[in-house]
């Protein structure tokens, strides 16, 4: 060996270490790292696991929150009666403004008058009343309608029940029940026609509004609120009122007949206290639902077919939406009402 072979680095010329030893030497910590992924891998596996859970449960909960309100849309829960059993008297609610767009309107109010009529237990039918009126149209589509389920079912009657208030077009439809009853507080008549707007030419004046309108035909811009009044529409309107106030006059007198007192301050658009009421024929008794149920109808047990709204609308009501569009057509419009 020379010298300069002996003066090599130690390990230079020997053997390569085989793989075999490097793997023996290196497992212990090379299966640490191998468990630590695997670790890994399974917890990520559990994490996507329980994601696509979590996932399919909301997934299912969107669906089954739209099926419900889709449901409770086309079958609202205040369209279904009250289980009874046996003989009852039907009850049904007249509460607010009556108006085609309104919970108490003709159409809900006839839908239920026909359920009550239609079922055979129902053996008296009670409007209870808390409304200061509305549309005339509206009023005397449910007049005729209570007037014809009558004939149609002469041993079937009908009480109209008045609570806090039933005035104008409220009465208008009491008027053609078999009796009327309200409590002795209780506010009663405003026989009455009633149409109101506002005019703008003076604000419209000081703001230097000036007011362009274009129609064909004199009259179609009949009652403008942004025009100056003409003396000869509002004739014209006057005698519209005059017309449907003696439509009201008419339907009440063939309603109440010789009920009603020689007073004709009945028709003057006065609000009656229950008691007055029941001295000037306007009413025939002074009591609650219940006591007409009990006392008079015989059948205390109250089953009620009122129309009403969905919780669903009653939400999107108590969210306000239309309230703007509420106030512009309260603003802008002359509407026509028994008040």
């Amino acid at each position: 060996m020379t010298d300069w072979e002996s003066d090599k680095n130690p390990g230079w010329g020997a053997e390569p270490v085989s793989a075999a030893s490097r793997n023996a030497g290196d497992r212990p910590e090379s299966s640490r790292d191998w468990k630590l992924i695997e670790k890994l891998v399974m917890s990520l596996q559990s994490e996507q696991r329980k994601s696509r859970r979590w996932g399919i449960f909301f997934k299912l909960l969107t669906f089954i929150y739209l099926f419900a309100i889709l449901l409770l849309l086309k079958f609202p829960l205040g369209e279904s009666l009250q289980s009874a059993v046996g003989d009852h008297t039907a009850l049904i609610e007249i509460t607010g403004t009556i108006a085609a767009d309104e919970l108490a309107s003709a159409d809900n109010i006839v839908g239920s008058l026909r359920r009550a009529f239609e079922d055979l237990e129902a053996k008296a039918v009670i409007l209870r009343i808390n409304s200061g009126g509305g549309s005339p149209v509206q009023s005397g589509y449910v007049y005729d309608e209570i007037v014809r389920l009558r004939n149609e079912y002469p041993d079937k009657k009908v009480y109209a029940v008045i609570s806090d208030i039933g005035a104008s077009g409220a009465y208008y439809i009491a008027a053609a029940a078999d009796e009327i009853y309200a409590d002795k507080a209780s506010l009663v008549g405003s026989i009455g026609v009633v149409a109101g707007g506002f005019g703008f030419t003076g604000t419209m004046e000081k703001l230097g509004v000036e007011r362009r309108l274009y129609t064909a035909g004199e009259n179609k811009a009949f009652l403008d609120p942004f025009s100056p009044e003409n003396p000869e529409e509002v004739t014209f309107w006057q005698d519209v009122l005059e017309t449907t106030h003696r439509q009201f006059i008419e339907q009440v007198r063939a309603g109440r007949g010789d009920r009603l007192a020689d007073d004709e301050r009945l028709f003057s658009g006065l609000v009656w206290t229950g008691e007055q009421a029941l001295e000037l024929g306007l009413v025939d008794g002074l009591g609650s639902s219940s006591y007409v149920a009990r006392e008079i109808v015989g059948y205390k047990e109250l089953v009620d077919y009122s129309s009403r709204r969905s919780p669903f609308e009653n939400l999107i009501d108590q969210l306000g939406v239309s309230v703007g569009s509420g106030f512009a057509s309260q603003l802008i419009e002359s509407r026509l009402e028994l008040r």
